[in-house]
């Protein structure tokens, strides 16, 4: 049996598609800190669910490309 320093890493998980009928992606940005938060709110209810932080336009298109977004994504404060 070979000994080996490094852990082989399993798979990210996929990330699951959301449902464009519940959910709508939007960007939280906040006034005071101009803080960006880029994730879903739900329709029935107006919940916002937090994906990911972004920081800059790379973490805005890598948020784009991982959930098939091609529309502009509405902020709100």
């Amino acid at each position: 049996m070979a000994f080996s320093f490094f852990k082989r890493k399993d798979p990210a998980p996929a990330q699951p598609a959301y449902d464009r009928e519940k959910l709508k992606p939007m960007i939280r940005c906040s006034i005071c800190t101009g803080e960006q938060v880029a994730g879903f709110r739900h329709l029935e209810d107006g919940r916002f669910e937090e994906v990911m932080l972004i920081r800059g336009t790379e973490d805005l298109v890598t948020f784009k490309m991982k959930y098939g977004i091609t529309d502009e994504i509405e902020k709100f404060y």
